[in-house]
């Protein structure tokens, strides 16, 4: 899923050919993310698009031969003078007099070309990687454009894709017959060049399947093409006026870093190093390379001009002019409230549940702490709900709850793969969190799973200006079994990178709170040669036990009675929680009422759609209540005689808690429900899990049958988790 849709697409012809734009944002200027090399498209923008086109217009267009453009085999198509054409076109067509224009390897060709030949039309011009004839690539790249048309040597394919790099000689690859006869092999190994960066799994997965939506004859016809020579490159420089920036990383193995430092050196621009940065800093680096160009255009929007127009904590453009003076006040560090910025997961509303409670403690410790929450619907129902404050740039935070959806199957979520493919999401809400922070001098920074802040702040140390809290529930990305081998492999390397944070970058978390006891964390290893998980938190977090949402329910039977249960009702409560991943289940569980409620005299079930499934798509029976949300919905559990549930923690644990029978049906493929949370309810010997593909009308009514008003002995679960977190969040204020 997108981070960000475009506003307006469409297409120009140019000599025949056909490119697709698009255009995101209205702010000034514009900026023109050029294409580049035919072996990808437009998509490899896509972790810039988002935050440029909040404070920018941003356009960007497939090149011929890729993406939603025509892939023509003939050479001319990508000659310079072609490719330049392709800029002009989609200027005009989208109405762009001027624009800061991007380009990266191949294409700062056609950024130099337009800003010496169309210099009304270039703010400014960025390089990126520049692939331009000023001493050429890496020496096996060289060698290989020199055997080019040769018969390639015997060469094994990639080891394991994408995780080992092949050798300097596998250049090789670089060879018309071997991309005609092992096209995807030569993706594998070219990607692993371009992003010799440790843990660039993603990024280079991403970057092959882009090469494999073109092919072999494609890219033969462009290296054909007509390309500019040393002296049309000097030349260009020569009479190029307006503002530049050359980036580079300075371990790039496609295209060696002294040719940018040259270019730069010839226009007499800013030129950046990427320390230890590869071919493709715009993937490995995004958070500073997508600051780095945002920086650049803003130098240059024209005087007066908003450049970020529908940033939310700025005010709206749309209000009309103050007629008298705009009074603004500077409250010092010593008369500055306590200010907190809490961010909560949307992905289950127990995360926000035990927020509110872990927030309520807190306040206990600093009465005139002022809390705001960056969070996403519907998250923000149950904090408004609450009275809390969420902070109105909440409502340009990029959807997770809504990737998350579209990467569901039936009752089957790929949580881990699901969350790799939510990259350009994660960059999007950083760079919006960033934004926030800079704006809001906030004390203290607490992220409850919010996984982009801990990642990109380790990635990015100096941006932390603000003590920060991390808190989760479980620890480890842990494969499952039909992932493979590769998957164990790729889940490893995540961890590893996770652990290599910590290690290098001890003083980015001030605190890391582990939602529950040492107990609670599972003994598996993170990977192989990598430590055991339970070990390794242990040495670096601290525990404040499980967080409870319910309150205290001295009498069940005066609870009941509050929620308007009858002492002769049987009372089943099921829940999937805020997304709507689980719609399967729920209609399973609707579709054997009938038959539970033959073998159950009094059976009443209530079944909680959550925000994001409408209660109408299931019928109304007697007995069978549907509603969208309860708000207090810890109750209900406690109070009811048995509850369905997916398999979240909080939930289950909720449950646990209350001392109530459940059955609990993970979703197939999420490892947490699949392992973290199992491990914790055996320790409380609590919950009867049931497999989704078991469940038929007549099984789950035996097992309700079985189930419901069932006597427990679980262990029991410490009601003083709050206020522990509490304890160890209020020395940071």
């Amino acid at each position: 899923m997108k981070a960000r849709s475009p506003d307006a697409e469409g297409y120009v012809e140019v000599g025949q050919v056909t490119i697709h734009y698009e255009v995101a944002g209205s702010g000034g200027p514009t900026i023109l993310l050029l294409p580049t090399w035919t072996i990808v498209h437009k998509r490899f923008w896509k972790l810039q698009v988002a935050h440029l086109a909040r404070h920018h217009r941003v356009v960007t267009y497939d090149g011929p031969g890729n993406g939603r453009s025509d892939r023509p085999v003939v050479p001319s198509a990508y000659d310079q003078s072609a490719q330049v054409a392709y800029a002009l076109a989609v200027l005009d067509a989208t109405g762009t007099e001027r624009a800061v224009v991007v380009g990266l390897s191949r294409a700062a060709n056609w950024a130099l070309g337009l800003a010496a030949d169309h210099p009304e039309r270039v703010l400014g011009a960025v390089f990126l990687g520049p692939a331009v004839a000023l001493g050429g690539g890496s020496p096996g790249r060289n060698a290989a454009l020199r055997a080019f048309d040769a018969p390639p040597p015997p060469l094994e394919p990639s080891a394991v894709p994408g995780l080992r790099r092949d050798p300097e000689a596998h250049w090789a690859k670089y060879n018309r017959r071997y991309w005609h006869e092992h096209y995807e092999d030569f993706l594998w190994f070219f990607f692993g060049q371009c992003l010799p960066e440790e843990h660039s799994t993603k990024a280079i997965e991403d970057a092959v399947g882009w090469g494999c939506e073109t092919t072999a004859a494609v890219l033969s016809a462009e290296a054909d093409s007509v390309r500019p020579d040393r002296a049309s490159i000097e030349e260009w420089c020569a009479r190029t006026t307006v503002p530049t920036l050359v980036i580079h990383g300075d371990d790039d193995r496609v295209i060696p870093a002294r040719v940018g430092e040259r270019l730069a050196g010839l226009l007499g621009g800013e030129y950046v190093s990427i320390a230890g940065g590869g071919h493709l800093p715009l993937a490995r680096d995004p958070v500073r390379i997508t600051l780095l160009l945002h920086e650049f255009a803003e130098r240059l929007a024209p005087r007066g001009r908003l450049s970020r127009p529908d940033q939310v904590f700025r005010p709206d453009p749309s209000t009309p002019a103050p007629t008298s003076p705009v009074t603004r006040t500077w409250t010092t560090g010593r008369t500055r409230p306590r200010r907190v910025l809490y961010l909560s997961s949307p992905i289950g509303l127990g995360h926000a549940r035990r927020d509110v409670a872990i927030a309520a403690a807190l306040r206990e410790h600093h009465p005139d702490v002022r809390i705001d929450w960056l969070a996403q619907h519907p998250v923000t129902t149950l904090l408004e709900q609450a009275g809390e404050h969420v902070h109105p740039a909440s409502r340009w935070l990029a959807s997770e709850s809504a990737h998350v959806e579209s990467e569901a199957a039936e009752h089957d979520l790929h949580c881990f793969e699901a969350l790799r493919r939510m990259d350009e999401i994660l960059v999007a809400n950083f760079l919006l969190f960033s934004d926030v922070v800079a704006d809001g001098q906030y004390d203290l920074v607490v992220g409850d799973e919010a996984w982009e802040v801990d990642h990109f702040l380790h990635e990015n140390p100096e941006l932390k200006r603000f003590a920060y809290a991390w808190f989760t529930d479980f620890v480890g990305y842990l494969p499952m079994p039909d992932g493979g081998e590769r998957e164990a492999l790729v889940a490893a390397d995540y961890n590893a990178e996770m652990i290599e944070h910590i290690a290098r970058y001890p003083r980015v978390r001030d605190r890391a709170i582990f939602v529950g006891d040492p107990e609670d964390v599972v003994p598996d290893r993170f990977g192989p040669g990598l430590p055991r998980i339970a070990d390794w938190t242990r040495e670096h977090y601290a525990f404040s036990g499980y967080v409870s949402t319910g309150e205290p329910v001295p009498d069940r039977d005066e609870l009941r009675a509050a929620l308007g249960y009858r002492p002769d009702e049987r009372v089943c409560v099921v829940t999937v929680g805020g997304s709507g991943v689980g719609h399967h289940l729920l209609r399973r569980v609707v579709d054997a009422f009938p038959a539970a409620a033959r073998s159950v005299p009094g059976l009443r079930m209530i079944v909680v759609t959550g925000p994001r499934i409408p209660a109408a798509a299931f019928p109304a029976r007697p007995g069978l209540e549907v509603r969208e949300y309860v708000p207090d919905l810890p109750r209900h559990l406690a109070a009811c005689d048995l509850a369905v549930v997916q398999g979240g923690l909080t939930t289950c644990m909720e449950l646990t808690a209350a001392g109530r029978p459940f059955v609990h049906v993970p979703l197939r493929s999420h490892f947490e429900q699949n392992v973290h949370v199992p491990h914790r309810l055996r320790r409380y010997g609590a919950g009867r899990r049931l497999d989704y593909d078991d469940l038929t009308p007549e099984t789950l009514a035996a097992v309700i049958r079985e189930e419901i008003g069932r006597p427990v002995r679980y262990r029991p679960v410490a009601t003083d988790g709050a206020q522990r977190a509490a304890g160890l969040l209020a020395d940071l204020l």
